[in-house]
């Protein structure tokens, strides 16, 4: 059975609000106000969210409202929950206020969670980037996870509202907040970094060819494959983990005559890789001593960088 209508207002007509928005439009929750720093974002995001109450003024918002999304960037937050808190005419009592910020805990709301609302933290465990229209990012918005934190009232809020999103909320303690939202991006940016260096060595292999990830994409996804049904320790395959001392030393000399900016990374890599070795206890204390040494000779090697491809 589907679960009772939400009524949601969202300030903040970026890519976050527009996304979020419309899986809960398409989920037949309904958006009762889109406000935004500017009327033509306001337009616009309401248009994409069959909402006519645009405004750029927090005064638009009706007292049906349950839930209020911010999802401005996060040093917008707390100057919008202090604006929301002194607005007139509205009841709190019965509405929940959340922001999608990953570094900000449910704390930032305070204002609002004393006239009485409901308050949590609401972040999405997931990249939006700017350059894609809302519209393509809706598919991979559908299902993930939302880092929460906040008093019991708001987590039960949130754990409403991720159902209304098809997703699940990850409870991260407010004193780890930004660790939390480092190894998101782990998973988002250093990824993204770790493909650029895939495509710098590729480049170099096939010169004037942009098809890595065409060629690279089969061992990625196996590779991710191998994790999820076991674990980063017991999927780990490769030079390292068979104590390849000396595959490893040939890598770092060709690595040294193609391509000398990208040492550091391969070595500081090859010892976090040693590390996931050791946990599998796939290595002797003698090849741990070997491949470490190396490694750290080539980590203190000073960084020289060069152009980009």
């Amino acid at each position: 059975m589907r679960s009772p209508t939400l009524h949601i207002a969202i300030i903040g007509a970026g890519t976050v609000g527009s996304v979020l928005g419309r899986i809960l439009v398409e989920n037949r929750h309904r958006i009762t106000a889109v406000v935004s720093r500017s009327t033509s974002s306001a337009r616009r995001c309401g248009r994409f969210l069959s909402c006519r109450t645009v405004s750029t003024s927090l005064d638009v918002i009706p007292q049906k409202t349950q839930v209020i999304m911010i999802t401005t960037p996060h040093g917008a937050v707390q100057d919008v929950a202090r604006a929301l808190a002194n607005r007139t005419g509205l009841s709190w009592k019965g509405i929940a206020v959340c922001h999608a910020s990953g570094m900000l805990t449910a704390d930032v709301l305070a204002p609002l969670r004393d006239v009485g609302a409901t308050v949590f933290s609401f972040h999405p465990l997931q990249t939006f980037p700017r350059e894609f229209s809302p519209r393509k990012i809706v598919p991979s918005a559908r299902g993930i996870v939302y880092g929460v934190d906040g008093p019991p009232d708001g987590i039960r809020m949130a754990r409403r509202l991720a159902r209304a999103l098809e997703g699940k909320i990850l409870l991260v303690p407010p004193e780890m907040r930004e660790f939390y939202h480092a190894a998101c991006v782990v998973a988002s940016n250093h990824l993204t970094t770790l493909l650029g260096i895939l495509d710098a060595f590729y480049h170099d292999i096939a010169p004037g060819r942009r098809d890595f990830l065409d060629a690279f994409l089969p061992i990625l996804q196996a590779t991710i494959i191998n994790v999820r049904s076991t674990s980063p320790s017991q999927a780990l395959t490769g030079p390292v983990a068979r104590g390849g001392t000396d595959t490893i030393a040939r890598h770092f000399e060709a690595i040294t005559r193609y391509a000398p900016a990208l040492i550091p990374y391969y070595a500081r890599m090859t010892l976090e890789t040693l590390r996931l070795a050791m946990e599998k206890h796939s290595l002797t204390n003698a090849q741990v001593k070997d491949l470490s040494q190396l490694s750290l000779s080539y980590l203190n090697q000073p960084f020289e960088p060069e152009e980009s491809h």
